[in-house]
């Protein structure tokens, strides 16, 4: 499944009326395949609401982006406001799903997407701390395994958490993972049996059901 595939399969996921955050990289092709008539409100954490999809072309405005620095459009209705108004509205509970990246996520539904540990790594936390356990739902969009080969799906994370079991659902290039208290199970495969899935996984000492 490719990014663009992937996006929109975790949109359909979103339920309608919804306040959402988008994280910066992968997640942010979620905002172009929300159906307009869902009612979702996208949230930008530097001080936005009700974004519309990425902006191309003449309607490229330098002065409105996301919090990736990327243009956007803005949906009837849209709002700004201070960047410490909008962390408020993350750390308070005021949204109901934020869809963020990850180097890795546990079993159990433990967050890592800030550094790798690796000496030639940039940390950068942002306000993913802040989502993770503000918002009340937190979905992971990632690939399955990363350049090397090796699962970011794993039975404990290696690399510094963001949050501990604020994870609830995983969408990867292969495959939707529930993860909680009770471990990992395959919701949804996509192009490779889910038995194939769970014997990659359980080969590195996950073991998914």
């Amino acid at each position: 499944m490719n990014p663009d595939q992937l996006a929109a399969r975790v949109a359909r996921d979103i339920p309608p009326h919804s306040y959402v955050n988008l994280g910066i990289g992968l997640p942010t092709r979620v905002a172009d395949h929300l159906n307009p008539e869902s009612g979702v409100v996208l949230h930008t954490e530097n001080g936005m609401l009700n974004m519309g999809p990425a902006a191309t072309g003449d309607r490229i405005d330098p002065d409105l982006i996301n919090a990736g620095k990327q243009p956007v459009t803005e949906l009837p209705g849209a709002a700004y406001f201070h960047h410490a108004d909008s962390f408020a509205m993350m750390r308070g509970g005021h949204l109901d799903v934020c869809v963020l990246g990850a180097f890795q996520v546990s079993a159990t539904g433990d967050l890592a997407n800030w550094s790798t540990g690796a000496p030639d790594a940039i940390p950068a936390v942002g306000g993913a701390m802040d989502l993770a356990i503000g918002a009340r739902q937190v979905f992971v969009m990632m690939t399955l395994f990363d350049k090397r080969g090796r699962p970011k799906l794993v039975p404990s994370c290696t690399f510094p958490l963001t949050g501990a079991g604020c994870v609830s659902r995983v969408y990867t290039d292969v495959a939707v993972f529930d993860v909680g208290p009770e471990g990992a199970v395959i919701r949804e495969a996509f192009d490779v049996p889910a038995e194939q899935i769970r014997d990659q996984l359980a080969a590195t000492g996950l073991r998914v059901r």
